[in-house]
């Protein structure tokens, strides 16, 4: 969103219609709809899908056109979606002017990508400049996503696109030298270790300012599962307050406007089903350098369904990241993880928090694997940070979670946040069990975390899966293998199917 003056060389030939808002939720992507009819529409030229250019009040925005051929929009109306609206700052009956948008010159440094040029200095920062500014449509967005996965970023192109990512939205900067984080690539449900690093980390003494994603394909993010214990819309000022009075905080990054572009990215890559390196690199590093972070310890979990398929695969990004991060200034430590199967047994926003509770509590049946791995990763923070020796950090994250040092840090940090919540339950639940004795050989994550979505997941925080065997269990004929929890009959119905027809999700093979 850019403020026009009245001596702006694109004012151009502009016409007012009337704003409607229209309750349009288009993620994003600013919407604007009118009539087929519309006079000023046809006056323009406009047709249906162009690029529009609206303004309002000083503010503009690029839109995507739609027309409908009914009397639901009056002649001189346009509706707008919410991410127009709330962009354009907009009240009921406000006046649009529309017009003809600046030809978008840096497509051109696209295509001459896709048909084998470099990116020379400074092209990834003008389009960058230009996705972030709305200028882009989803289809040019495709375009430049398909350079980068045809066409492999170098080195200084990676660079070169991590420095653009973090110059297009906010920079934190702390009055501390050491700021923990970590990463992990993703591919695996649950996993959720992140809650628990930063209140082993912050019970410790250190900050670690965590920004963590919603889902996206997944049926839950780390945001997400926070979501069910404490608030995470935190706005800068608000994170910035949490943090100097607890040490720490677990916020959605889409609040704080940290690499902001990453956002637009990842939405279209995933419709794709593209998944390029350096996109993926660059996402990675620009969300940690925006947010201040010093010392990085990122998870690479490998496994046959999981993000990345292979150790060598792995060992690669890892090498990847190490230098990316490295180039800026931040220290690395990668840890290599098994991705065989969901960590914890809770799939699913509520289930999840339910699971890392029960580790933070100490409690008897907490899952045993989501400890031992969130025991790893603050501990090789703990080293990477200068805090402790080499070879001393495990045992100091495991001290500081057994004496519920990290339990009374974690609550303290929701309460920061705006108060600790209780996990919501399930009002339905349904097992699917063995057919047959055998030993667990093999776990689906994808297909596991499909039934935790069609279940309901994330969108209903209570519903996703809970997992009740792990890898080399013996099981007998009718054991449960997983449990469905879902909010409504139909999502029930709906996971039930897909789990019926799926029968080899988890594999069981004769036991010995």
């Amino acid at each position: 969103m850019t403020k026009t003056s009245p001596d702006d060389p694109d004012n151009g030939l502009i016409h007012g219609l009337t704003a409607r808002r229209i309750g349009l939720d288009s993620h994003d992507q600013a919407v604007i709809l009118t009539r087929r009819d519309c006079l000023v529409c046809r006056s323009e030229g406009f047709a249906a899908h162009a690029r529009v250019r609206v303004e309002c009040n000083g503010r503009r925005i690029i839109a995507t056109l739609y027309q409908i051929d009914s009397d639901w929009l009056e002649q001189g109306e346009a509706g707008l979606s919410e991410s127009a609206w709330q962009r354009l700052g907009l009240s009921e009956g406000d006046t649009l002017h529309l017009a003809h948008p600046q030809p978008l010159n840096s497509l051109s440094l696209v295509r001459a990508r896709i048909f084998g040029q470099p990116f020379s200095p400074g092209d990834l920062g003008i389009i960058i400049k230009d996705i972030v500014a709305g200028r882009y449509s989803d289809i040019h967005i495709a375009m430049f996503l398909t350079a980068m996965a045809t066409r492999a970023l170098n080195d200084q192109e990676t660079r070169d696109l991590i420095q653009a990512m973090v110059a297009a939205g906010d920079v934190l900067e702390w009055s501390r030298p050491v700021i923990a984080d970590k990463h992990c690539v993703g591919g695996l449900p649950a996993n959720r270790t992140t809650p628990l690093v930063v209140a082993i980390i912050a019970a410790c003494g250190l900050w670690m300012p965590k920004t963590s994603s919603r889902a996206i394909t997944s049926p839950a993010g780390t945001a997400d599962t926070m979501e069910t214990l404490a608030p995470v819309d935190l706005d800068l000022a608000a994170m910035r307050r949490v943090v100097e009075r607890e040490g720490g905080c677990v916020v959605w990054g889409g609040s704080v406007r940290l690499s902001p572009v990453d956002d637009m990215l990842i939405r279209v890559a995933r419709v794709m089903d593209l998944d390029a390196e350096g996109q993926l690199i660059a996402s990675v590093m620009s969300k940690k350098i925006a947010a201040g972070a010093s010392h990085l310890v990122l998870d690479i979990p490998h496994g046959p369904t999981a993000k990345v398929r292979s150790l060598t695969e792995a060992q690669s990004l890892g090498d990847k990241l190490g230098a990316a991060a490295s180039a800026f200034g931040v220290a690395t430590r990668v840890v290599i993880s098994d991705g065989r199967q969901p960590v914890g047994r809770g799939i699913g926003p509520a289930l999840e928090a339910r699971d890392l509770l029960a580790v933070l509590d100490n409690q008897p049946d907490a899952p045993e694997d989501l400890r031992q791995r969130a025991l790893a990763l603050a501990g090789e923070l703990l080293e990477l940070s200068g805090h402790v020796a080499t070879g001393k950090g495990f045992a100091l994250a495991e001290s500081t979670l057994a004496s519920g040092a990290a339990a009374t840090k974690f609550r303290a940090i929701c309460e920061a946040q705006g108060g600790l919540r209780e996990p919501p339950l399930a009002a339905r639940q349904f097992p699917i069990l063995a057919l047959r004795n055998g030993q667990v050989s093999s776990i689906d994550n994808r297909r596991l975390g499909r039934v935790a979505k069609l279940a309901g997941a994330p969108g209903a925080p209570a519903a996703g899966v809970d997992l009740h065997v792990r890898l080399g269990d013996s099981v007998a004929i009718g054991q449960p293998l997983f449990s469905i929890h879902s909010e409504t009959a139909g999502e029930l119905d709906y996971a039930r199917e897909f789990a019926f027809s799926n029968g080899d999700i988890i594999e069981l093979t004769p036991c010995r």
